[in-house]
């Protein structure tokens, strides 16, 4: 083979490798959720939920980076990552429900005094 041959290949394997790697979990971006099932809580129930979604949301967003480091792995061995699976989706699901649930507690106006659980 010679350097031009070689040169080709290292292009299209770099190219190729990063086909089908799955999202960074900072690009990830809530799903519109109309929070309407958060109209009736109280601010004491807001906070609980809250903290349930926050919780959900951490734990997603660590199954999102262990599938990212699998599919590099995979990209070295076989050439392609492994995509986006369930994790992706319902991040963007609970990172949507948790915008809703602080929407619901700015129009209540809770006492919003929480730390960094919200941010």
């Amino acid at each position: 083979m010679n350097n031009k041959n070689v040169f080709l290949a290292l292009v299209v394997l770099l190219v190729f490798g990063c086909y089908n790697m799955p999202t960074p979990t900072s690009q990830i971006v809530g799903s519109y959720s109309s929070g309407l099932s958060y109209r009736d809580y109280s601010c004491t129930e807001l906070v609980k939920e809250l903290k349930l979604v926050a919780s959900r949301e951490s734990r997603l967003v660590i199954a999102q980076e262990q599938r990212i480091e699998k599919s590099q792995a995979q990209v070295f061995w076989v050439g392609y990552g492994e995509g986006d699976g369930i994790e992706a989706s319902e991040l963007a699901a609970a990172r949507g429900e948790k915008e809703a649930i602080l929407r619901a507690i700015s129009k209540k106006d809770c006492d919003t005094n929480w730390g960094p659980m919200i941010q």
